[in-house]
């Protein structure tokens, strides 16, 4: 995102030198610079205790393949919460381990992925709106459910090389 406007006081911005920046939108009346920034997005691979994963169905995501759970990062939370939370939410199941992978820069998205391994202990799924269907996958899977040019593929990699 980049700012156009002040987001404390509404002035129009101004180009100002900051450092080893460079030239970053600067407020006159607040005096402070406004850096750029992507939104946050977890993304985690979720296994239970009996080595099955947890693989989603949401059409509003991918109509070909299945997906992990995935959300947004709200302001207070630790990326860890965040995690935890979009578990919580999207299926129910509670984090007991959460193993931080790598970050990725998404960039058709604008968005910078925190890519997690997360292990639960096996409950029933409760379901949000936003899932259309989840089920549980013995490891290994078959990569074929996952789509190759995305993040949770590059998750399943990861995994795969620990």
């Amino acid at each position: 995102m980049r700012f156009t406007y002040c987001k404390d006081c509404g002035t129009l911005l101004t180009e100002t030198l900051i450092g080893d920046e460079g030239l970053v939108p600067y407020c006159e009346v607040c005096h402070k610079p406004h850096f750029d920034y992507a939104p946050v997005c977890i993304l985690t691979m979720v296994i239970n205790e009996d080595n099955e994963v947890a693989l989603l169905k949401q059409n509003y995501v991918s109509k070909d393949h299945l997906v992990f759970v995935a959300g947004y990062y709200k302001p207070g939370e630790s990326a860890e919460d965040t995690v935890r939370r979009e578990i919580f939410e999207e299926i129910g199941q509670e984090a007991i381990d959460i193993r931080f992978i790598k970050t990725h820069y998404h960039p058709r998205l604008d968005t910078l992925f925190l890519l997690y391994i997360t292990t639960v202990k096996k409950r029933p799924f409760r379901l949000s709106s936003e899932v259309d269907d989840v089920n549980w996958y013995p490891l290994p899977i078959d990569e074929s459910l996952l789509n190759k040019e995305g993040v949770a593929y590059m998750i399943y990699q990861a995994y795969k090389a620990l």
